[in-house]
């Protein structure tokens, strides 16, 4: 069997009970069978060959037969901290940061934000974080954050912080290449407002364009993304 199965809460012992969403994916969209063997992964690093054991429509149990750290990991650390497009670009978004090894995603809080991101919301967008790990086989689960304001994402930035914005300066390669964390921070379709790119400024964050052009929020968020994690880190 080719799929990958979330296993929330690893047993202590060789059983493995997967939960109703899991369970219910196994048993009736996959047509499970006992003895069947699967992967399972934890969201934590750690990657399972487990046999099926007990098929039920709402309860699958299994053994697991061997377990190894995988990781697949991005040699940078990535946070994006993007102000969230609204409906199903939110979701979209984040299946593709998983894909590119994004490590933490903060719903940013901004004065011309659409999409709020109440609980309900974020909720979806970490239940789409495990369908996109299962899919790319990334053994560690992206971080999905609480809303947060830009004054509190730049209270903990790291030493390679990057704000984007129209005015800024062409980002380069060697802004990125010697740092093993990055913040990068994405505004809203109506951009930062003056006051917003002049804080980032004074908190020592670099303001960085990716072109002459006008990005939506998942396209930056996603070239940003790929610059990050695509230079080999140090």
């Amino acid at each position: 069997m080719s799929e990958r199965f979330f296993i929330e809460h690893p047993s202590a012992t060789e059983e493995v009970t997967f939960d109703e969403a899991e369970s219910q994916h196994l048993a009736k969209v996959m047509r499970a069978n006992v003895g069947d063997m699967v992967v399972g992964f934890d969201g934590k690093g750690t990657e399972f060959q487990i046999e099926l054991t007990s098929v039920g429509k709402k309860k699958v149990v299994g053994t697991v037969r061997s377990q190894e750290e995988v990781s697949r990991e991005a040699s940078r650390r990535l946070t994006l901290a993007v102000a969230l497009p609204k409906g199903d670009r939110q979701r979209w978004l984040v299946e593709k940061c998983v894909e590119l090894g994004v490590a933490r995603l903060v719903p940013l809080l901004t004065k011309r934000g659409v999409a709020q991101p109440v609980e309900k919301a974020i909720d979806r967008l970490r239940r789409a974080v495990i369908e996109a790990s299962k899919q790319c086989e990334r053994n560690h689960l992206m971080q999905v954050g609480q809303g947060q304001s830009l004054e509190e994402v730049l209270a903990s930035r790291p030493a390679a912080s990057f704000l984007l914005h129209p005015s800024g300066e062409a980002i380069h390669h060697d802004a990125i290449v010697p740092a093993s964390e990055v913040l990068a921070i994405i505004g809203p379709e109506g951009g930062f407002t003056d006051e917003e790119v002049a804080e980032a400024a004074q908190h020592g964050c670099q303001v960085v364009s990716l072109g002459p052009r006008i990005l939506r929020v998942e396209t930056a968020a996603l070239a940003m993304a790929t610059l990050a994690t695509a230079v080999p880190g140090p």
